[in-house]
């Protein structure tokens, strides 16, 4: 039997480490397009979650819905220079509303503790821009999460879905081969990077963009309500990837150890 087995895993930021439902960015978008009379529900907003913010911003102006609702507001189409102060707003606006819904997920360091104990380095990887995400990582850091690396899209040549960011993360870390990380995240366009990166990848649930709820909230849900939920994450996981779900980062290690053991057997991603 081989004995490769792997060695880091690549963490997500929002809805998998931090910001239980992935409530942060949606809350910043949803005040930049009310400052413009422009009204956004969560799913629209959803849709390309885990996208740089600039991409994710870009996508979600060229949803029919959006720009039917600019149109009622200004009676005009979107234009590039509105999508380019749109996101001037955003970046204006972001770090309080950031850091007031980022804290580290009540199971985060236990976790990532434990992934340690494997023998895992830490990297991660975000939709956030380097000053977005410096203050997170300090307050993450004081509630027990400090990743080893961190990588974000304006330090690479584009965010995800593509891999480059992985591959800094790889760099950076000197773990290689690519195959030998397994990638954790809550959206699709965690699992593509992951793919894209030729790493294993591994979706998570609850907490997530996803189930995109308050902790409060998701307690709240009756057990079929929270089990038909999570079938509906899981499915769009495995179909952008995932080789694997865990409900959240602290069912990962057993995801983990299942990986390890196809992968020993001479299995790749």
């Amino acid at each position: 039997m081989s004995e490769r087995r792997l060695r880091a895993v690549l963490l997500d930021w929002a809805g998998t480490t931090v910001d239980y439902g992935s409530r942060a960015p949606v809350a910043v978008l949803r005040e930049v397009f009310a400052l413009q009379g422009v009204t956004l529900d969560d799913a629209s907003i959803r849709r390309h979650m885990g996208l740089r913010k600039f991409d994710h911003l870009t996508a979600l102006c060229s949803l029919p819905e959006v720009q039917s609702a600019w149109y009622a507001a200004h009676q005009r189409g979107l234009d590039p220079a509105d999508v380019d102060a749109l996101y001037a707003r955003f970046e204006a606006l972001q770090p309080s509303i950031l850091l007031h819904h980022s804290h580290v997920l009540p199971w985060t360091p236990a976790a990532v503790a434990q992934l340690r104990s494997m023998g895992l380095r830490i990297g991660s990887t975000t939709g956030y821009t380097r000053p977005m995400l410096a203050p997170l990582i300090e307050q993450a850091s004081r509630q027990g999460y400090s990743p080893d690396a961190s990588v974000t899209p304006d330090e690479a040549p584009a965010g995800r879905p593509f891999p480059w960011m992985a591959y800094l993360n790889a760099l950076r870390l000197q773990v290689y081969p690519l195959d030998a990380w397994a990638k954790i995240g809550d959206t699709p366009s965690d699992m593509e990077e992951g793919r894209n990166a030729g790493m294993w990848c591994v979706g998570l649930l609850v907490g997530g963009n996803g189930m995109g709820m308050t902790e409060a909230e998701w307690n709240a849900l009756a057990l079929l309500d929270q089990v038909r939920r999570k079938e509906a994450v899981a499915a769009q996981l495995l179909a952008a990837g995932a080789h694997m779900v865990a409900e959240t980062l602290a069912d990962a290690p057993a995801a983990l150890t299942l990986i390890d053991d196809r992968y020993r057997a001479g299995e790749k991603p």
